[in-house]
């Protein structure tokens, strides 16, 4: 039996738009994912620690608030200090390309913008898988 892909999706901050999350969660499931999805305004050390609870491959972040260059290199740096740098953080929200091109050179995945579709979601995130086996 294959193991299935586990994924947290996340809304960090003090963004309270959730619509967005849930229906990339649910298209994730629908995708055959396991999803947690941990609800609203979590901070980037509680998203960190419920990934390493729930042994995820994917951290999914939603970020709407602008807060993006804040919230995501500090979730990402917490994942390399708590030895999960296996884990693939990416997300998606209200980001301007300029933005996402830094978070990518970072070492973040793939980031959506409005108007992505959730097969492109789903496959990004099953390819990405696939290509990197977790220890």
């Amino acid at each position: 039996m294959e193991k299935k892909i586990r994924v947290l999706v996340a809304k960090s901050g003090l963004d309270g738009h959730d619509r967005g999350a849930k229906v990339i969660a649910a298209a994730l499931r629908d995708a055959g994912m396991e999803v947690i999805y941990t609800g609203l305004r979590q901070t980037p050390e509680m998203i960190v620690e419920a990934a390493i609870q729930e042994d995820v491959d994917v951290i999914g972040i939603s970020v709407l608030s602008g807060a993006h260059m804040t919230i995501l290199p500090r979730i990402f740096n917490l994942m390399k200090e708590k030895g999960i740098d296996d884990v693939l953080l990416t997300g998606g929200g209200i980001l301007p390309e300029e933005d996402i091109n830094k978070l990518n050179e970072m070492g973040v995945g793939k980031l959506f913008t409005p108007g992505a579709s959730t097969y492109e979601i789903s496959d990004y995130i099953k390819e990405w898988v696939q290509n990197h086996p977790r220890n």
